[in-house]
């Protein structure tokens, strides 16, 4: 059977004071004994390859490994190479005037949004646009305001969202994505 390359979307990597290099962070992964463990930047994203597996189970053993080795809990939006592939070549936002006010982004969830949740979604002070979602990911439109990023679109899921989410600029992803295909 043919090994799987995975990307592991990290959540609270290298934000909010909690500092992890990224050398220590390949450790961590190959600690589980998955082979050809890289990085991209500082921000939480390792690729490595494993057999096709139970995603959720091996999600759960990494999350518990980062938390008891780091000591604290590392959300993990566990997909493959050809998962993001698809998200980047569908391109999203495709129909988005980008100008220097606006940054596109991709939130990798680790739960489908509801079924009933209705696009686009649009933050009261306008800072963002939720665009819409495939079960993987949603599709927001930053608007800078003051020359800052407001409020996290997170908070527009519904309360009785239990997932979480980790975000990424789409022109990183497709960059995190150039890098994983490397292998």
């Amino acid at each position: 059977m043919a090994e799987t390359t995975y990307i592991a979307f990290l959540r609270a990597i290298n934000v909010g004071g909690r500092t992890v290099k990224m050398e220590q962070l390949r450790a961590l992964f190959a600690e589980l004994g998955l082979g050809n463990v890289r990085s991209y930047i500082q921000s939480g994203n390792v690729f490595f390859t494993a057999d096709p597996t139970d995603r959720a189970a091996l999600t759960r053993r990494i999350e518990k490994h980062l938390e008891a080795a780091l000591g604290y809990p590392v959300p993990v939006m566990l997909r493959t190479v050809e998962e993001v592939e698809e998200i980047v070549e569908a391109d999203p936002f495709a129909d988005v005037e980008v100008t220097p006010e606006v940054r596109l982004c991709l939130v990798f969830l680790s739960e489908p949004l509801p079924d009933d949740y209705q696009f686009p979604v649009h933050s009261p002070k306008g800072d963002w646009d939720i665009l819409g979602a495939t079960p993987g990911a949603a599709f927001v439109v930053m608007h800078l305001q003051n020359g800052r990023l407001g409020s996290n679109p997170a908070t527009a899921f519904p309360k009785s969202y239990g997932g979480q989410g980790t975000s990424r600029f789409f022109h990183t992803t497709v960059k995190i994505l150039a890098a994983a295909k490397k292998g």
